[in-house]
Protein backbone atom coordinates (compact mmCIF):
# COMPACT_ATOMS: atom_id res chain seq x y z
CA UNK A 1 0.00 0.00 0.00
CA UNK A 2 2.74 2.45 0.93
CA UNK A 3 4.51 2.08 -2.41
CA UNK A 4 1.24 2.75 -4.24
CA UNK A 5 0.89 6.12 -2.49
CA UNK A 6 4.49 7.24 -2.96
CA UNK A 7 6.22 5.67 0.07
CA UNK A 8 5.25 8.45 2.50
CA UNK A 9 7.16 6.74 5.35
CA UNK A 10 10.42 7.72 3.64
CA UNK A 11 9.55 11.42 3.58
CA UNK A 12 9.85 12.27 7.28
CA UNK A 13 12.24 11.53 10.14
CA UNK A 14 10.99 9.47 13.05
CA UNK A 15 11.50 7.93 16.48
CA UNK A 16 10.23 4.35 16.89
CA UNK A 17 9.06 3.14 20.32
CA UNK A 18 8.34 -0.49 21.27
CA UNK A 19 7.77 -2.26 24.59
CA UNK A 20 5.12 -3.88 26.75
CA UNK A 21 4.33 -1.03 29.13
CA UNK A 22 4.76 2.72 28.81
CA UNK A 23 4.97 3.18 25.02
CA UNK A 24 2.10 5.65 24.87
CA UNK A 25 3.21 7.71 27.87
CA UNK A 26 6.81 7.88 26.61
CA UNK A 27 5.59 8.86 23.14
CA UNK A 28 3.39 11.66 24.46
CA UNK A 29 6.08 13.08 26.76
CA UNK A 30 8.67 13.04 23.97
CA UNK A 31 6.26 14.62 21.48
CA UNK A 32 5.37 17.35 23.99
CA UNK A 33 9.04 18.20 24.55
CA UNK A 34 9.76 18.38 20.82
CA UNK A 35 6.65 20.44 20.20
CA UNK A 36 7.60 22.77 23.06
CA UNK A 37 11.01 23.22 21.45
CA UNK A 38 9.38 24.43 18.25
CA UNK A 39 9.20 21.31 16.09
CA UNK A 40 6.23 20.20 14.03
CA UNK A 41 5.67 16.75 15.53
CA UNK A 42 3.61 13.84 14.25
CA UNK A 43 2.37 11.37 16.85
CA UNK A 44 1.01 7.91 16.06
CA UNK A 45 -0.26 5.86 19.01
CA UNK A 46 -2.85 3.22 19.78
CA UNK A 47 -5.46 2.45 20.86
CA UNK A 48 -7.85 5.39 21.12
CA UNK A 49 -10.33 6.16 23.91
CA UNK A 50 -13.18 8.04 22.23
CA UNK A 51 -12.31 9.12 18.69
CA UNK A 52 -10.36 7.00 16.20
CA UNK A 53 -8.51 10.15 15.09
CA UNK A 54 -6.82 10.38 18.52
CA UNK A 55 -4.29 7.91 17.11
CA UNK A 56 -3.01 10.33 14.46
CA UNK A 57 -1.93 13.78 15.65
CA UNK A 58 0.31 16.68 14.72
CA UNK A 59 1.30 18.88 17.64
CA UNK A 60 -1.33 17.07 19.69
CA UNK A 61 -4.17 18.07 17.35
CA UNK A 62 -6.12 15.17 15.88
CA UNK A 63 -6.07 14.71 12.13
CA UNK A 64 -9.01 16.81 10.82
CA UNK A 65 -11.97 14.73 9.69
CA UNK A 66 -11.94 16.08 6.09
CA UNK A 67 -8.23 15.21 5.79
CA UNK A 68 -8.85 11.74 7.25
CA UNK A 69 -11.58 11.09 4.67
CA UNK A 70 -9.46 12.54 1.85
CA UNK A 71 -6.52 10.23 2.62
CA UNK A 72 -8.78 7.18 2.97
CA UNK A 73 -10.32 7.96 -0.42
CA UNK A 74 -6.84 8.22 -1.90
CA UNK A 75 -6.12 4.74 -0.51
CA UNK A 76 -9.39 3.23 -1.70
CA UNK A 77 -8.27 2.06 -5.19
CA UNK A 78 -5.30 0.25 -3.64
CA UNK A 79 -7.49 -1.30 -0.93
CA UNK A 80 -9.88 -2.67 -3.56
CA UNK A 81 -6.98 -4.45 -5.29
CA UNK A 82 -6.16 -6.40 -2.13
CA UNK A 83 -9.64 -7.08 -0.76
CA UNK A 84 -9.98 -10.63 -2.11
CA UNK A 85 -6.44 -12.04 -1.83
CA UNK A 86 -4.78 -10.31 1.13
CA UNK A 87 -6.97 -7.60 2.65
CA UNK A 88 -5.01 -5.17 4.85
CA UNK A 89 -5.82 -5.06 8.54
CA UNK A 90 -7.54 -2.16 10.25
CA UNK A 91 -4.23 -1.20 11.88
CA UNK A 92 -2.33 -1.37 8.58
CA UNK A 93 -4.82 1.01 6.96
CA UNK A 94 -4.56 3.48 9.86
CA UNK A 95 -0.76 3.29 9.80
CA UNK A 96 -0.73 4.07 6.09
CA UNK A 97 -3.07 7.05 6.63
CA UNK A 98 -0.85 8.32 9.46
CA UNK A 99 2.29 8.13 7.32
CA UNK A 100 0.53 9.84 4.40
CA UNK A 101 -0.64 12.62 6.72
CA UNK A 102 2.79 13.18 8.27
CA UNK A 103 4.40 13.30 4.81
CA UNK A 104 1.78 15.64 3.37
CA UNK A 105 2.03 18.01 6.33
CA UNK A 106 5.86 17.85 6.25
CA UNK A 107 6.39 17.14 9.94
CA UNK A 108 9.89 17.73 11.30
CA UNK A 109 9.74 14.44 13.18
CA UNK A 110 7.17 11.72 13.87
CA UNK A 111 6.99 9.76 17.11
CA UNK A 112 5.67 6.32 16.13
CA UNK A 113 4.46 3.77 18.66
CA UNK A 114 4.57 0.09 17.70
CA UNK A 115 1.14 -1.51 17.54
CA UNK A 116 2.00 -5.09 18.54
CA UNK A 117 5.39 -6.70 19.05
CA UNK A 118 7.85 -5.01 16.72
CA UNK A 119 9.51 -7.34 14.23
CA UNK A 120 6.37 -7.97 12.16
CA UNK A 121 4.51 -4.78 13.06
CA UNK A 122 3.64 -2.66 10.04
CA UNK A 123 5.16 0.44 11.67
CA UNK A 124 8.52 -1.33 11.35
CA UNK A 125 8.83 -0.14 7.74
CA UNK A 126 10.19 3.20 8.94
CA UNK A 127 13.93 3.87 9.28
CA UNK A 128 14.02 5.94 12.47
CA UNK A 129 16.64 8.35 13.78
CA UNK A 130 16.37 6.66 17.19
CA UNK A 131 14.71 3.44 18.38
CA UNK A 132 13.50 3.11 21.97
CA UNK A 133 12.25 0.24 24.08
CA UNK A 134 10.12 0.58 27.21
CA UNK A 135 9.72 -2.10 29.88
CA UNK A 136 9.24 -5.59 28.40
CA UNK A 137 7.02 -8.08 30.21
CA UNK A 138 4.35 -10.71 29.57
CA UNK A 139 1.60 -9.68 27.15
CA UNK A 140 0.01 -11.04 23.94
CA UNK A 141 1.60 -14.43 24.71
CA UNK A 142 -0.51 -16.22 22.07
CA UNK A 143 1.15 -14.07 19.39
CA UNK A 144 4.55 -13.00 20.73
CA UNK A 145 5.59 -16.05 22.75
CA UNK A 146 5.15 -17.56 26.19
CA UNK A 147 8.41 -16.38 27.75
CA UNK A 148 9.66 -12.85 28.31
CA UNK A 149 12.77 -13.68 26.24
CA UNK A 150 10.66 -14.71 23.23
CA UNK A 151 8.62 -11.53 23.59
CA UNK A 152 11.85 -9.53 23.77
CA UNK A 153 12.99 -11.09 20.48
CA UNK A 154 9.86 -9.71 18.80
CA UNK A 155 10.29 -6.27 20.38
CA UNK A 156 13.98 -6.25 19.40
CA UNK A 157 12.85 -6.56 15.79
CA UNK A 158 12.67 -2.76 15.60
CA UNK A 159 16.45 -2.50 16.06
CA UNK A 160 17.94 -1.51 12.70
CA UNK A 161 21.46 -1.30 11.36
CA UNK A 162 23.29 1.76 12.63
CA UNK A 163 20.27 3.23 14.44
CA UNK A 164 20.98 3.99 18.13
CA UNK A 165 18.74 2.30 20.69
CA UNK A 166 17.71 3.58 24.12
CA UNK A 167 16.05 1.26 26.65
CA UNK A 168 14.79 1.41 30.21
CA UNK A 169 16.37 -1.11 32.63
CA UNK A 170 15.32 -4.65 31.73
CA UNK A 171 15.46 -8.09 33.35
CA UNK A 172 18.70 -10.01 32.65
CA UNK A 173 17.12 -12.30 30.03
CA UNK A 174 15.53 -9.40 28.16
CA UNK A 175 18.70 -7.32 28.32
CA UNK A 176 20.70 -10.20 26.84
CA UNK A 177 18.29 -10.44 23.89
CA UNK A 178 18.28 -6.69 23.23
CA UNK A 179 22.04 -6.28 23.53
CA UNK A 180 22.71 -9.28 21.29
CA UNK A 181 20.31 -7.97 18.61
CA UNK A 182 21.89 -4.51 18.75
CA UNK A 183 25.36 -6.02 18.36
CA UNK A 184 24.23 -8.11 15.38
CA UNK A 185 22.83 -4.98 13.74
CA UNK A 186 25.90 -2.89 14.62
CA UNK A 187 23.72 -0.51 16.62
CA UNK A 188 24.64 1.10 19.92
CA UNK A 189 22.29 0.40 22.83
CA UNK A 190 22.19 2.30 26.11
CA UNK A 191 20.09 1.71 29.22
CA UNK A 192 18.81 4.46 31.50
CA UNK A 193 20.10 3.97 35.02
CA UNK A 194 23.09 2.01 33.71
CA UNK A 195 24.87 3.56 30.71
CA UNK A 196 22.91 6.79 31.23
CA UNK A 197 23.01 8.33 34.72
CA UNK A 198 19.37 8.32 35.85
CA UNK A 199 17.54 8.28 39.18
CA UNK A 200 14.11 9.14 40.55
CA UNK A 201 12.56 9.83 43.94
CA UNK A 202 8.97 9.83 45.16
CA UNK A 203 8.14 12.61 47.60
CA UNK A 204 5.11 14.34 49.07
CA UNK A 205 4.50 17.69 50.72
CA UNK A 206 1.54 19.84 51.67
CA UNK A 207 2.46 22.37 49.00
CA UNK A 208 2.99 20.07 46.01
CA UNK A 209 1.24 16.88 47.08
CA UNK A 210 2.59 13.44 46.06
CA UNK A 211 4.87 13.50 43.02
CA UNK A 212 8.05 12.02 41.57
CA UNK A 213 11.23 13.87 40.60
CA UNK A 214 13.96 12.62 38.29
CA UNK A 215 17.60 13.36 37.51
CA UNK A 216 19.30 12.43 34.23
CA UNK A 217 22.82 13.33 33.10
CA UNK A 218 24.66 12.75 29.81
CA UNK A 219 27.69 14.47 28.23
CA UNK A 220 25.23 16.83 26.48
CA UNK A 221 22.44 17.29 29.02
CA UNK A 222 21.87 17.65 32.73
CA UNK A 223 18.34 17.47 34.11
CA UNK A 224 18.08 17.80 37.88
CA UNK A 225 15.07 17.21 40.15
CA UNK A 226 12.53 17.53 37.33
CA UNK A 227 8.92 16.92 38.40
CA UNK A 228 7.34 14.12 36.37
CA UNK A 229 4.06 15.38 34.82
CA UNK A 230 2.25 12.04 35.17
CA UNK A 231 1.64 10.24 38.49
CA UNK A 232 3.48 7.08 39.41
CA UNK A 233 7.06 5.88 39.73
CA UNK A 234 6.63 3.92 36.48
CA UNK A 235 6.03 7.24 34.73
CA UNK A 236 9.34 8.48 36.14
CA UNK A 237 11.03 5.62 34.26
CA UNK A 238 9.10 6.50 31.09
CA UNK A 239 10.00 10.17 31.50
CA UNK A 240 13.67 9.27 31.88
CA UNK A 241 13.48 7.32 28.63
CA UNK A 242 11.83 10.26 26.84
CA UNK A 243 14.60 12.59 28.07
CA UNK A 244 17.28 10.12 26.96
CA UNK A 245 15.69 9.96 23.49
CA UNK A 246 15.65 13.77 23.40
CA UNK A 247 19.34 13.80 24.29
CA UNK A 248 20.11 11.32 21.50
CA UNK A 249 18.26 13.54 19.04
CA UNK A 250 20.57 16.37 20.12
CA UNK A 251 23.49 14.10 19.32
CA UNK A 252 21.95 13.56 15.88
CA UNK A 253 21.90 17.29 15.19
CA UNK A 254 18.41 18.32 16.29
CA UNK A 255 18.48 21.78 17.86
CA UNK A 256 16.64 21.35 21.15
CA UNK A 257 15.89 24.26 23.48
CA UNK A 258 15.94 22.58 26.90
CA UNK A 259 13.91 25.24 28.70
CA UNK A 260 11.13 25.18 26.09
CA UNK A 261 11.26 21.39 25.88
CA UNK A 262 10.80 21.05 29.64
CA UNK A 263 7.91 23.51 29.57
CA UNK A 264 6.35 21.24 26.95
CA UNK A 265 6.97 18.21 29.15
CA UNK A 266 5.17 19.87 32.07
CA UNK A 267 2.03 20.19 29.91
CA UNK A 268 1.76 16.44 29.28
CA UNK A 269 -1.70 15.05 29.98
CA UNK A 270 -2.90 11.72 28.61
CA UNK A 271 -6.43 10.37 28.66
CA UNK A 272 -6.96 6.93 30.12
CA UNK A 273 -3.95 7.03 32.44
CA UNK A 274 -5.02 7.60 36.04
CA UNK A 275 -7.77 9.87 34.67
CA UNK A 276 -10.51 11.02 37.04
CA UNK A 277 -13.75 11.19 35.02
CA UNK A 278 -16.24 11.75 37.84
CA UNK A 279 -16.00 13.36 41.26
CA UNK A 280 -19.15 12.07 42.99
CA UNK A 281 -18.65 9.18 43.21
CA UNK A 282 -14.96 9.37 42.41
CA UNK A 283 -14.37 7.30 39.29
CA UNK A 284 -10.92 6.81 37.81
CA UNK A 285 -10.09 5.10 34.50
CA UNK A 286 -6.79 3.53 33.51
CA UNK A 287 -5.86 1.37 30.52
CA UNK A 288 -3.63 -1.03 32.49
CA UNK A 289 -3.84 -4.36 30.63
CA UNK A 290 -0.96 -6.53 31.82
CA UNK A 291 0.39 -7.53 35.26
CA UNK A 292 3.18 -4.94 35.28
CA UNK A 293 0.90 -2.02 34.45
CA UNK A 294 -1.75 -3.29 36.89
CA UNK A 295 0.83 -3.46 39.68
CA UNK A 296 1.91 0.09 38.83
CA UNK A 297 -1.70 1.31 38.85
CA UNK A 298 -2.56 -0.20 42.23
CA UNK A 299 0.64 1.21 43.76
CA UNK A 300 0.15 4.66 42.21
CA UNK A 301 -3.47 4.97 43.36
CA UNK A 302 -2.28 4.17 46.88
CA UNK A 303 0.45 6.82 46.71
CA UNK A 304 -1.52 9.63 45.09
CA UNK A 305 -5.14 9.27 46.19
CA UNK A 306 -6.59 9.20 49.69
CA UNK A 307 -9.55 6.81 49.91
CA UNK A 308 -11.43 4.57 52.34
CA UNK A 309 -12.08 1.64 50.00
CA UNK A 310 -11.10 0.85 46.40
CA UNK A 311 -13.74 -0.69 44.16
CA UNK A 312 -12.27 -2.12 40.94
CA UNK A 313 -14.31 -2.65 37.77
CA UNK A 314 -12.27 -4.94 35.54
CA UNK A 315 -12.61 -6.24 32.00
CA UNK A 316 -9.93 -7.53 29.65
CA UNK A 317 -9.30 -9.40 26.41
CA UNK A 318 -9.10 -13.21 26.39
CA UNK A 319 -5.44 -13.29 25.30
CA UNK A 320 -4.11 -11.40 28.32
CA UNK A 321 -2.23 -12.70 31.37
CA UNK A 322 -5.45 -12.72 33.36
CA UNK A 323 -4.14 -14.51 36.44
CA UNK A 324 -1.24 -12.09 36.76
CA UNK A 325 -3.61 -9.12 36.69
CA UNK A 326 -6.08 -10.71 39.11
CA UNK A 327 -3.27 -11.27 41.61
CA UNK A 328 -2.36 -7.57 41.48
CA UNK A 329 -5.99 -6.47 41.79
CA UNK A 330 -6.45 -8.69 44.84
CA UNK A 331 -3.62 -6.85 46.59
CA UNK A 332 -5.32 -3.46 46.36
CA UNK A 333 -9.05 -3.83 45.76
CA UNK A 334 -11.62 -4.07 48.54
CA UNK A 335 -14.37 -5.05 46.09
CA UNK A 336 -14.18 -6.29 42.48
CA UNK A 337 -16.82 -6.22 39.74
CA UNK A 338 -16.04 -7.90 36.42
CA UNK A 339 -17.50 -6.82 33.09
CA UNK A 340 -16.95 -7.07 29.33
CA UNK A 341 -14.23 -4.84 27.92
CA UNK A 342 -16.29 -3.61 24.97
CA UNK A 343 -14.67 -5.71 22.23
CA UNK A 344 -15.36 -9.03 20.48
CA UNK A 345 -12.26 -10.48 22.18
CA UNK A 346 -13.54 -9.76 25.68
CA UNK A 347 -13.09 -12.35 28.38
CA UNK A 348 -16.37 -13.56 29.89
CA UNK A 349 -17.05 -11.59 33.10
CA UNK A 350 -18.74 -14.52 34.85
CA UNK A 351 -15.70 -16.71 34.16
CA UNK A 352 -13.40 -13.93 35.38
CA UNK A 353 -15.41 -13.70 38.59
CA UNK A 354 -15.15 -17.46 39.18
CA UNK A 355 -11.43 -17.40 38.42
CA UNK A 356 -10.88 -14.56 40.89
CA UNK A 357 -12.81 -16.38 43.63
CA UNK A 358 -10.83 -19.59 43.03
CA UNK A 359 -7.46 -17.76 43.18
CA UNK A 360 -8.20 -15.50 46.14
CA UNK A 361 -11.02 -17.11 48.12
CA UNK A 362 -12.85 -13.77 47.90
CA UNK A 363 -16.32 -13.12 46.51
CA UNK A 364 -16.75 -10.91 43.44
CA UNK A 365 -19.60 -9.68 41.26
CA UNK A 366 -20.02 -9.42 37.49
CA UNK A 367 -22.09 -7.44 34.99
CA UNK A 368 -22.48 -7.66 31.22
CA UNK A 369 -21.92 -3.94 30.60
CA UNK A 370 -19.71 -1.28 32.11
CA UNK A 371 -22.77 0.90 32.79
CA UNK A 372 -24.30 -1.90 34.88
CA UNK A 373 -20.97 -2.42 36.66
CA UNK A 374 -20.77 1.30 37.47
CA UNK A 375 -24.35 1.20 38.75
CA UNK A 376 -23.48 -1.67 41.10
CA UNK A 377 -20.32 0.06 42.31
CA UNK A 378 -22.12 3.39 42.75
CA UNK A 379 -24.80 1.78 44.89
CA UNK A 380 -22.28 0.71 47.53
CA UNK A 381 -19.57 3.40 47.20
CA UNK A 382 -19.37 6.09 49.85
CA UNK A 383 -17.93 9.58 49.42
CA UNK A 384 -14.54 8.41 50.69
CA UNK A 385 -14.27 5.53 48.23
CA UNK A 386 -12.64 5.36 44.79
CA UNK A 387 -13.99 3.37 41.83
CA UNK A 388 -11.21 2.30 39.47
CA UNK A 389 -12.16 1.05 35.98
CA UNK A 390 -9.31 -0.82 34.34
CA UNK A 391 -8.09 -3.82 32.34
CA UNK A 392 -8.37 -2.35 28.85
CA UNK A 393 -8.17 0.99 27.05
CA UNK A 394 -11.39 0.01 25.27
CA UNK A 395 -13.14 -0.44 28.62
CA UNK A 396 -11.72 2.89 29.84
CA UNK A 397 -13.03 4.56 26.69
CA UNK A 398 -16.50 3.04 27.10
CA UNK A 399 -16.63 4.32 30.67
CA UNK A 400 -15.46 7.79 29.66
CA UNK A 401 -18.17 8.02 26.98
CA UNK A 402 -20.83 7.47 29.65
CA UNK A 403 -19.68 10.61 31.47
CA UNK A 404 -18.94 12.85 28.47
CA UNK A 405 -20.67 16.20 28.79
CA UNK A 406 -21.63 15.78 32.42
CA UNK A 407 -20.60 18.70 34.65
CA UNK A 408 -18.79 16.39 37.07
CA UNK A 409 -16.31 15.18 34.46
CA UNK A 410 -12.79 16.49 34.94
CA UNK A 411 -11.27 18.40 32.00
Amino acid sequence: MLSAVGNPHRKFQSVHIAGTKGKGSTSHMLANMLEGSGFKVGLYTSPHLIDLRERIMINHEMIPEPMFVKLLNRLLPELRKHLEKSPPTFFEILTCVAFMYFAEEEVDLAVVEVGLGGRLDCTNLIKPVVSAITMIGMDHMNILGNTVEKIAEEKAGIIKSGVPVISVPQSPGVKEVLSKTAKTNKSSIRYTGEDIDFSYRFESSRLTGPHTRICLTTPRSKYEHLPVPLPGEHQAVNCGLALAILDTLKEKGFKINDQLALEGLSRTRIGGRMELICEDPRILIDGAHNPASMEALIRTVGQHISYDSMLVIFGCAMDKDVDGMLDQIALGADKVIFTKNGTMRSADPEELSQRFEERTGRMAQWANTVSDAIRIAGSVATRGDIICITGSFYLAGEAKKLFMGRPMIKA
